[in-house]
């Protein structure tokens, strides 16, 4: 269930053995002119042979092979029945039956692309093509389509079939002849770049600069011999007619933006037959950006790297620390610092390594090391070297192990996240008012727990895990869980004292997979060892029942993120007398190519018609959680001129931020807290939907209508509708909020008493 919204977007063609060299030469056109893109490609087929799916997946990660149906066609009225390629023609129709994608990009087989395609990834309304050469631009082409999803449903499939079995259009035109008979002129016209056809490119003028397809429409093909007088356009289709070997250097050797997908799949293999070391570093790269970092270890260390080159060897050092192998890693970032340009990042990578491992004195000396460097110093190691510079010791009486409890969180750092810097304090205030040291002994999820650490926890009450997405497989990798808390398993075991997992999330965005086998083992693990298993919202719930075994699902159960209940938990709270007249907006940028596809552009369009909107009923501000979420105020500014003053939460300290989400009509936000804090502390919000946890927690409240997808082609029109209601009618808003929130409370609350009483027992 796609809960974001975000478009499924795939290519599609109809493929037989004929016109195979075609299409395998389309597929290396558009991998060496487009990189970037790599989206399913939907292979439509009824006679391939193995050996030829074969050589089209070494051409493609994501092929999709589905076989048509011939007879399914064999009632359409038809201008030649008996002719093979006639009778063919039809079964790309078969794209009309497919229901797992909202945009659909068909492509001939005789095209080559020659320019970039990232326009067409773009569209998100109706029926696009390119008007037909010599027609008076009234009729389309069907060698390109591009078909959003409310033409790939039943009813329009029936019309389809309807008018090819009643014979009611251009006989001579097939499948293009039902689809111009169909729309009646009624399409997007894209500009003949997109299908240049043969015919335009007669003699031996050079080709326009801008195109993007070419089409060699006509029964010459170029795998065939081609046609007199259209050398100069064969010659670009020949242009990518190489073999295997020679497609996959030229692919490894391009500069730019190359998705990882296609990277790992063209260069795995060669890179392990000894490639060079630019490509070896690029595919490695990749399966790091992917999370597969094991498989980053193992390319890395069958290949010869060499001494002299730093990226390497910080790349391996990297996979190796994700891993949990830290000695190894250390040996080979320390390779990487001798590069005078990058030796401040290796640095800052070097003192965090070393403080997970719990060495605060290695991590120290690290990063002064790198603060020290000749190059641009890294915010890492600024962080790193703050973090271990020690804090005085507090006054009065040390705290006594036995009245504490041991809190295994994620403790950001001053400018880091704001939704993270409260997520501790309000886990905390659940328990009672008391959330410092006296009460509560710290260990920081990211820091592997050792033999000292366990002690440490063992001496307290009881240990709380949480709150926050500690389930996601990439904040901070590791090899020892897989997830956030970097615990061994043997320790895990170890420990004695009553396990509470509290108000935590799977925060894994659409798209993003763990190291399942790790990650399950550590999760089932964890949930033998807790004394209560709680996680934030049902979806959460909902999937890591999926992956534990039938007898321990039901010990997972619903526990709120203690946020959205900070009215009732922050010591002597009152609620504000009187609101701003202000909206607050949030964006975020982290992982932007998961949470926005290629919807962005269409997104800050989108909002900027909103913002306008919204300015005639409050004042916007812009509520930034994190340094990078500001991108949305530059792009906004420096594509539409709309300018919007920015409240830097991530300066903030927590009695800031309630505040601040207290003074406020309405926040709409982005981020998983940047709804789920106002709305503890009794805001009306509005969810821009970009990952599946905002949907969850909005399911949960029973108010999915508060939510939007970021890729709603309405999204403008929506939000101003949503937002301007509950302003408008703002107290009652309020009100609503404040129901909602007693359930959550209640739940809580009996969670809470309970732990209580068995960390006291």
């Amino acid at each position: 269930m796609n809960l974001t919204g975000k478009r499924r977007i795939a290519f599609a063609s109809y493929v037989d053995e004929n016109y195979l060299p075609g299409f395998l030469n389309l597929l290396r056109s558009l991998a060496l002119t487009n990189p970037g893109i790599c989206e399913d490609f939907i292979v439509l087929y009824d006679d391939l042979q193995p050996s030829s799916l074969t050589a089209i997946r070494k051409l493609h990660p994501r092929i999709v092979a589905r076989p048509v149906v011939p007879s399914h066609y064999d009632e359409f009225v038809k201008g030649d029945p008996e002719n093979y390629l006639v009778r063919k023609a039809y079964f790309i129709l078969d794209v009309f039956r497919i229901r797992d994608y909202d945009t659909i990009i068909t492509l001939d087989t005789d095209m080559v692309v020659l320019g970039d395609l990232s326009e067409l990834m773009e569209l998100r309304h109706g029926f696009a093509a390119v008007p037909q050469f010599h027609h008076q631009q009234t009729k389309l082409n069907s060698g390109l389509l591009v078909i959003q999803r409310e033409f790939l449903t039943d009813e329009f499939a029936a019309i389809v079939d309807e008018t090819g079995r009643s014979g009611k259009y251009e006989l001579d035109k097939h499948d293009q002849g039902i689809l111009n008979a169909l729309l009646e002129n009624e399409f997007i016209r894209l500009d003949a770049k997109y299908n240049y056809v043969k015919r335009r490119a007669q003699g031996d003028d050079p080709l326009p600069d801008d195109i993007a397809i070419l089409h060699f429409t006509g029964r010459h093909k170029p795998w065939n011999g081609g046609e007199s007088g259209y050398a100069v356009a064969e010659a670009a289709w020949h242009r990518y007619r190489m073999n295997h070997a020679q497609f996959i250097t030229e692919f490894l050797a391009l500069k730019g933006e190359r998705h990882p997908d296609l990277l790992i799949h063209f260069g795995k293999d060669l890179v392990a037959r000894g490639g060079d070391t630019d490509a070896l570093c690029d595919v490695a790269q990749a399966y790091l950006d992917k999370g597969r970092y094991e498989e980053a270890v193992r390319l890395l260390t069958r290949s010869r790297l060499p001494a002299q080159r730093s990226r390497p060897h910080e790349l391996l050092g990297i996979a190796l620390a994700a891993t949990s192998r830290y000695d190894e890693a250390e040996a080979r970032l320390l390779l990487a610092t001798a590069e005078a340009g990058t030796s401040s990042r290796v640095f800052g990578r070097l003192a965090e390594m070393s403080w997970v491992r719990g060495d605060d004195e290695a991590a120290h000396a690290y990063a002064l090391q790198g603060l020290g460097s000749d190059s641009v110093v890294d915010r890492k190691c600024r962080i790193m070297y703050k973090r271990t510079s020690g804090s005085p010791a507090p006054s009065g009486q040390a705290p006594v192990p036995g009245d504490q409890l041991a809190h295994v969180a994620f403790y950001m750092d001053r400018q880091g996240n704001a939704g993270d810097k409260i997520l501790p304090e309000s886990v905390r205030q659940c328990f009672g008012p008391e959330t410092g040291p006296a009460r509560w002994h710290s260990q920081h999820a990211h820091r592997m727990l050792t033999e000292e650490a366990l002690r440490e926890i063992n001496r307290r009450r009881g240990l709380v895990i949480g709150g926050g997405g500690l389930f996601i497989p990439d904040t901070m990798p590791n090899g020892n869980s897989a997830w956030q808390w970097n615990v061994p398993d043997d320790l895990l075991k170890r420990i004695d004292v009553p396990l509470a997992v509290f108000a935590v999330g799977y925060n894994a965005f659409d798209g993003q997979s763990y190291t399942r086998t790790r990650f399950t083992e550590s999760l089932k693990l964890l949930a033998a060892k807790s004394s209560f298993f709680g996680l934030r919202n049902h979806g959460s719930v909902d999937k890591v029942r999926e992956l534990l075994p039938a007898e321990l699902r039901d010990r997972v159960v619903f526990q709120p993120c203690p946020t959205t209940v900070s009215r009732h938990i922050v010591p002597g709270w009152q609620d504000p007398v009187r609101r701003a007249e202000t909206v607050l907006l949030n964006c975020a940028y982290d992982r932007a190519g998961l949470r926005f596809g290629y919807d962005y552009d269409q997104f800050v369009e989108q909002m900027a018609q909103a913002v306008l909107a919204l300015g005639d009923h409050a004042e916007v501000r812009y509520a930034a959680h994190a340094l990078d979420d500001e991108r949305f105020v530059h792009d906004l500014r420096r594509v539409y001129g709309i300018s919007l003053p920015v409240e830097p939460m991530y300066d903030w300290d927590t009695d800031q931020l309630r505040a601040g989400y207290a003074n406020t009509r309405l926040v709409i936000g982005m981020r998983g807290h940047a709804g789920m804090v106002p709305f503890g502390v009794g805001t009306p919000i509005i969810s821009l939907i970009s990952h599946p946890k905002m949907a969850y927690f909005l399911q949960d409240i029973g108010r999915p209508e508060w939510g939007v997808s970021v890729h709603d082609r309405r999204l403008g029109e929506l939000l101003t509708e949503k937002a301007v209601g509950l302003i408008r009618d703002n107290e009652a808003a309020i009100a609503d909020v404040h129901r909602l929130q007693e359930p959550l409370w209640e739940v809580t609350r009996e969670n809470a008493a309970k732990l209580n009483a068995l960390f006291a027992a």
